[in-house]
C-alpha cells in the first residue's frame, strides 16, 4: 500500500505536485525545491517547465547544486531548471528549452529527436520535447524523495494529468517521459476533467445545494500552450446527490499564453527596429523578447495594472546592457492585441478561420485563428445534440445551446480582463447571466483535483461518473448495401464504467496472426445490449469509426502465419480511447488494439478505407498471377510489357486508380515478388508497378508494414543488375516511396547514393553485386527524395547539385553559341539538364518538408547561398529557376528555417518580372499549401487521389 496519492500537472508554463496521505481528505501541494538564483535553491508550488542549458565555463557546478545528486535524463552536463531558467533564458537567446508539452503533440518533427531549444545555433546542446518533459517529472521526483526518503515517489499512487484533447501518440510520448523519468506506472487524467474535480472537492460538503440550479457545465481550459474545451452534465440522482458526467471533449487546439507572448513579442519588435537594430530578430531572440512580453502582460492584465511599462531586450555578449534596447507597451494596446483578439465578444457566433494566416513560430503549428471564442462556438455547435438534451431543450432547435455554468481554469484567466470577457462574450450568447463557479487558484487546480480524482476513485470524494454514453460494437458484415442492417456484436455497452474491463465470456474468434487484419467499430446510442450480444445495426442507428489495421504476431513465433482462437475484452478508458484486448485461449497472450474515439481526423480517417473495389480486381489480380505467380506458365516477354495496359484496361486510367485499390495491387505484387526474377522485363514490370502502387510509402493503414516488407529485399538488390533499365526502375521504386522510409533506411540508401556518384574507377571495379548502379538523372532524383536524413548531409547532396548546375549552366552557354544542328541538340540536352538539378536543388532544400521532420532541413545561411547562385541565372531562358527559387524561399512562418526578407523581396521581384504564375509568389510571400500541379511537380508523382499531403 502506498503512503500517499500524488498528482503531477505536467505543464506548458509550470509544473505543479499536490498529494494527500492514503485515507486522508486533506490535499496538499508540495513545494518544489529548485535554484532561484546561481547557487541559491528556494521551494515553491510552481515548477517553470523549462531549461537552462549554459555555455561551457558560463556556470560553475557549485552555482548549480541541488539538495540531491542526479544525472539529467538527457545527457547534459549542465543543465537548469525552473525559475532561474526562466531568469537566465530572458537574458541570454537561444538556450532556453520552452513549451515542451505543445511539442510532445506537434506530429511534423520526430519528437523523441534532439531539437529543442528549436532554432538554437550548432553549438547549443539540444534535448528532445520527450526528454525535457522527463527532465521536469525526474526533478519532481528527486525533490520528493529527497523530502520523503522513507517513500519514494515512484512507489506512490500516481496520477498525471495531460490535456484532454492529446491524441494516442501524445498521450503515449507523455508516459514515455514518465517512464523515463523513474515513474514507470501511473493514470492519466484529463486536465478539465482534473480542475472540476478540484472544484467540487472543494464544495463536497454542500455540493447538491451548489449545483441546483445547474444542468451542463462548461470547463474552458486555457493555459501555457493548449486550448481546451469540456461539458459536464449535472443531474438528480436518487440519493440526493448530484450525478455528474462528462459529456463532450474538444479537438486539439496548441493555442494559448504563449501564442498572447508571441503576438506581443511582435509588436514590440517593430518597435525595437531602426538605427543599427535589424528589422527582423532571430529566432533565438524572439523567443527571449516573447519571455519578457510574458511578464509585461501579465502585468498589464492584472486587476490593478499600470497604465505602461518598458520592455528590455538585452544585448548579447560584451554589449549585454550597452547593446540593450526597449520599448513601452501599455495596458490598452495589450488589452485590445490580447483580449480583443484572443477573445473577441464573436456576437454572430461564426466558426473558427480554416485558413493559415495565425502566427506560427518556433516550428509549433499554432491554431490557425488565433480567436478563442470562434474555436468555443465551433466545439458548442459541435455537441449541440448532447448539449440541448442535459438542458433539456427542444430537439430540433436551430440556435447553439450555451451552458449554464462555466468553470475557467489555466494560467491565461489569472488575468482579470480575459476572465470577464469570456463571461461577457458566453452570456451575450445565452442571453443572459450564467453562474461561473470559483476557481481560487487556476495555476494550482488541476494538480489537486488530480488527488481529488484519485480519493473519489476511493469513495471519499465526489466522482465524475456516468461510464460510456454510448455503445460500442464489432461489425461482423462487410459494407453491403447502404440501407441494409449490418451484424455487429457487443464489446461494450452504453453505461460501462471507465477503466473496467469487460470480457466476452461467450464469444471466441479466429485471429490471423503475422498478416494484415482489420477490425471495424461502430458506435451507437439507440441500443443497450450486453457485452457479447450480436444485433442488427440500422444505417440510420450507428457511426462507424475508423477502423484499426494491424499485423499481429506471435511472441513466441514472430514470423508464424496461422489462425488461432482468442476472446476479446474491452475497456474504456477516462482519457477517450477503447482499448480491446485479444486474448488468446490457450495461452491468454495479450494483443492491444486501441481505437481512438475523438477528433475530427479521426472520423474522416475511416471514410476513404471504405472505398469500393472495382469489379476488375479480381481479374486484375490474376493477370498479376499470370506474370509473377509461383506456378510456371508459359507467358510471352510480349505479355510482361503489357501488364500495365492490361491493368488499365481492367480498372481504368491508373492515374484513378484510389489509394485502397493500390494498397491491394502492391500487396498481390509483394506476395509474388519471387516471380520478378524470371527476366530483366518481369523485374522491370515488377519494381515499376510496386514503387507506383505504394507511393508515397505512407499515408494509409499498414502502410508501415508493406515498407518493413519491401525492404526486407533492399540488401539483396536486382536479380538482374547489368540491365540498365532494371537498375533505374530500382532507383524509381525506392524514390518513390521514401516517405515510408525511417531514418536508418534512408541513411543506409544515402550509402549507395553516395557510391554512385562519387566512387572513382577504381572503387566501381570493386563494387558488390548487390549494390546497384545508378545513373546521375535516377541518383539526382533519389538524393532530392531523402527527407529524413540529417541537414548537414542534404546541403552536402545540394552542393553536388549545384556543382552539377554549374557545369550544365556552361555547358548550355557553349552549346547556345554553337548556331549548329548538333548545338541545338546540345542546348536542348543541357537545358533539360539545368530542369532536373534545379527540381532536386528546390526538393534537397524545401523549407516545408512533405513527408521528413521540419528540424531536419537545410540550415537557412546554406539555402541563401543556393538561391544566390539561382538568381544569377537568366529565369526567361532557365524557367526551373523560379520555381525551384519559390520553394527555396517558401514561407513556413518559422523565422528559423525562413530566409531573410530581403532575399524574400527579391525573389518576389524575379518572380514578377518573368510573369510566374501567382500561387509560386503566395507561397514566398504568405504561408499556403500547395496545390495539386506544384505538388506533382515537386514529389514526381502525382500523389493518389483522395490522398494529401498536409504540407
Amino acid at each position: 500500500m502506498s503512503k500517499y496519492v500524488v498528482s503531477i500537472d505536467l505543464g506548458t508554463t509550470n509544473t505543479v505536485m499536490a498529494y494527500a496521505e492514503t485515507g486522508s481528505a486533506q490535499i496538499r501541494l508540495f513545494d518544489i525545491d529548485q535554484l532561484t538564483a546561481p547557487g541559491e535553491v528556494g521551494a515553491a508550488a510552481l515548477l517553470p517547465s523549462l531549461r537552462y542549458h549554459p555555455a561551457t565555463g558560463e556556470m560553475a557546478d557549485g552555482e548549480l547544486q541541488l539538495p540531491w545528486r542526479a544525472d539529467d535524463v538527457a545527457g547534459l552536463s549542465q543543465v537548469v531548471i525552473g525559475r532561474l531558467a526562466r531568469k537566465l533564458g530572458a537574458q541570454v537567446p537561444g538556450r532556453l528549452v520552452a513549451s515542451a508539452k505543445s511539442w510532445l503533440s506537434h506530429p511534423q518533427v520526430d519528437r523523441t529527436a534532439a531539437i529543442l531549444p528549436w532554432g538554437a545555433e550548432a553549438d547549443v546542446p539540444k534535448v528532445s520535447p520527450v526528454a525535457a518533459s522527463a527532465s521536469y517529472l525526474a526533478h519532481l521526483r528527486h525533490a520528493w524523495n529527497a523530502r520523503f526518503a522513507a517513500h519514494p515517489l515512484e512507489q506512490q499512487q500516481l496520477v498525471l494529468t495531460i490535456p484532454a484533447s492529446f491524441d494516442e501518440g501524445a498521450r503515449a510520448l507523455t508516459l514515455e517521459a514518465a517512464r523515463m523519468a523513474g515513474l514507470p506506472s501511473l493514470r492519466l487524467l484529463e486536465e478539465p476533467q482534473a480542475a472540476f474535480y478540484d472544484w467540487l472537492f472543494r464544495q463536497r460538503a454542500a455540493l447538491a445545494t451548489e449545483l441546483a440550479e445547474t444542468r451542463l457545465v462548461l470547463v474552458c481550459d486555457v493555459g501555457g500552450g493548449t486550448t481546451d474545451f469540456s461539458l459536464m452534465k449535472v443531474e438528480a440522482s436518487g440519493d440526493g446527490q448530484p450525478a455528474i458526467s462528462r459529456i463532450g471533449v474538444g479537438n486539439h487546439l496548441i493555442l494559448g499564453g504563449d501564442n498572447m507572448d508571441l503576438a506581443l513579442a511582435h509588436l514590440v519588435e517593430t518597435r525595437l527596429a531602426g538605427g543599427d537594430a535589424p528589422a527582423r530578430l532571430s529566432a533565438s531572440r524572439l523567443s527571449q523578447l516573447a519571455e519578457r512580453c510574458r511578464a509585461a502582460k501579465e502585468l498589464l492584465l492584472a486587476a490593478d495594472a499600470p497604465e505602461r511599462t518598458t520592455v528590455t531586450l538585452l544585448g548579447a555578449g560584451a554589449k549585454l546592457i550597452g547593446g540593450s534596447r526597449s520599448a513601452e507597451l501599455t495596458r490598452d494596446e495589450v488589452a485590445a492585441l490580447v483580449v480583443d483578439g484572443f477573445f473577441p465578444l464573436n456576437e454572430t457566433q461564426a466558426p473558427a478561420k480554416r485558413g493559415r494566416g495565425a502566427i506560427v513560430e518556433f516550428g509549433l503549428p499554432y491554431a490557425a485563428d488565433a480567436a478563442i471564442t470562434r474555436h468555443l462556438a465551433d466545439f458548442l455547435r459541435q455537441h449541440a445534440a448532447a448539449t440541448r438534451a442535459a438542458l433539456g431543450l427542444p430537439a430540433d432547435s436551430t440556435t447553439i445551446p450555451i451552458p449554464d455554468t462555466l468553470l475557467l481554469n489555466g494560467g491565461v484567466f489569472r488575468a482579470d480582463a480575459l476572465a470577464r470577457r469570456l463571461e461577457a462574450t458566453l452570456a451575450g450568447w445565452r442571453q443572459q447571466p450564467l453562474r461561473v463557479l470559483h476557481n481560487d487558484n487556476p495555476d494550482v487546480a488541476v494538480a489537486r483535483g488530480g488527488v481529488a480524482y484519485a480519493l473519489g476513485q476511493a469513495g471519499q470524494a465526489p466522482v465524475i461518473g456516468g461510464g460510456s454514453a454510448r455503445s460500442y460494437f464489432l461489425l461482423l458484415d462487410d459494407a453491403g448495401e447502404a440501407d441494409k442492417p449490418r451484424r455487429a456484436i457487443c464489446i461494450l455497452p452504453r453505461g460501462a464504467a471507465e477503466n473496467r474491463e469487460l470480457l466476452l465470456a461467450d464469444r471466441t474468434f479466429a485471429l490471423r496472426l503475422g498478416r494484415p487484419v482489420r477490425f471495424h467499430l461502430a458506435s451507437c446510442t439507440a441500443e443497450t445490449p450486453q457485452a457479447g450480444d450480436v444485433v442488427e445495426l440500422r444505417p440510420d442507428d450507428y457511426i462507424q469509426l475508423p477502423p484499426i489495421a494491424t499485423v499481429l504476431r506471435d511472441s513466441s513465433a514472430a514470423d508464424a502465419r496461422k489462425e488461432i482462437p482468442v476472446q476479446l475484452t474491452a475497456m474504456l478508458s477516462e482519457v477517450g480511447t477503447l482499448e480491446v484486448h485479444c486474448v488468446a485461449k490457450e495461452d491468454a497472450q495479450r494483443w492491444l488494439l486501441e481505437f481512438q474515439l475523438r477528433g475530427e481526423a479521426a472520423a474522416e480517417a475511416g471514410v476513404a478505407d471504405e472505398t469500393p473495389m472495382p469489379a476488375g480486381l479480381t481479374a486484375a489480380i490474376e493477370k498479376i498471377d499470370r506474370i509473377f505467380g509461383a506456378r510456371a506458365q508459359q507467358v510471352d516477354i510480349k505479355e510482361v510489357k503489357q501488364l500495365r495496359a492490361q491493368l488499365e484496361h481492367l480498372l481504368g486510367s491508373r492515374e484513378s486508380w484510389p489509394t485502397p485499390l493500390l494498397r491491394r495491387l502492391f500487396e498481390a505484387l509483394l506476395e509474388r515478388a519471387k516471380g520478378r526474377r524470371r527476366s530483366p522485363g518481369h523485374e522491370r514490370a515488377w519494381l515499376n508497378l510496386s514503387g507506383y502502387c505504394l507511393r508515397p510509402g505512407f499515408g494509409h493503414p499498414l502502410d508501415g508494414w508493406r515498407i518493413e516488407q519491401l525492404w526486407g529485399m533492399y540488401e539483396t538488390g536486382v536479380q538482374h543488375h547489368q540491365d540498365s533499365q532494371v537498375c533505374a526502375e530500382w532507383w524509381t521504386l525506392w524514390r518513390r516511396v521514401s516517405g515510408g522510409l525511417s531514418v536508418e533506411a534512408q541513411l543506409r540508401v544515402l550509402d549507395d547514393f553516395a557510391f554512385n556518384v562519387q566512387a572513382d574507377a577504381a572503387e566501381r571495379g570493386r563494387r558488390p553485386v548487390t549494390l546497384v548502379n545508378g545513373s546521375e538523372e535516377d541518383m539526382l532524383r533519389l538524393g532530392a527524395s531523402l527527407e529524413r536524413i540529417p541537414g548537414n548531409y542534404k546541403a552536402e547532396i545540394g552542393a553536388w547539385m549545384l556543382e552539377q548546375l554549374r557545369k550544365a549552366g556552361k555547358s548550355a552557354a557553349k552549346a547556345a553559341a554553337n548556331k549548329s544542328r548538333g548545338g541545338a541538340a546540345d542546348l536542348a540536352k543541357a537545358e533539360a539538364a539545368q530542369g532536373r538539378l534545379l527540381w532536386g536543388l528546390s526538393r534537397v532544400g524545401a523549407r516545408q518538408p512533405f513527408h521528413g521532420s521540419a528540424h531536419d532541413v537545410v540550415d537557412i545561411g546554406v539555402v541563401e547561398n543556393w538561391l544566390d547562385e539561382v538568381l544569377k541565372l537568366d529565369w526567361k531562358k532557365v524557367e526551373p529557376a523560379g520555381f525551384a527559387a519559390s520553394h527555396l524561399a517558401r514561407m513556413t512562418g518559422d523565422r528559423s528555417r525562413d530566409i531573410s526578407d530581403t532575399l524574400r523581396a527579391e525573389v518576389l521581384r524575379r518572380l514578377s518580372g518573368v510573369g510566374a504564375p501567382a500561387n509560386w509568389s503566395a507561397m514566398v510571400r504568405e504561408v499556403v499549401q500547395l496545390d495539386q500541379a506544384d505538388e506533382k511537380r515537386m514529389l514526381g508523382d502525382a500523389l493518389p487521389p483522395g490522398l494529401k499531403l498536409l504540407s
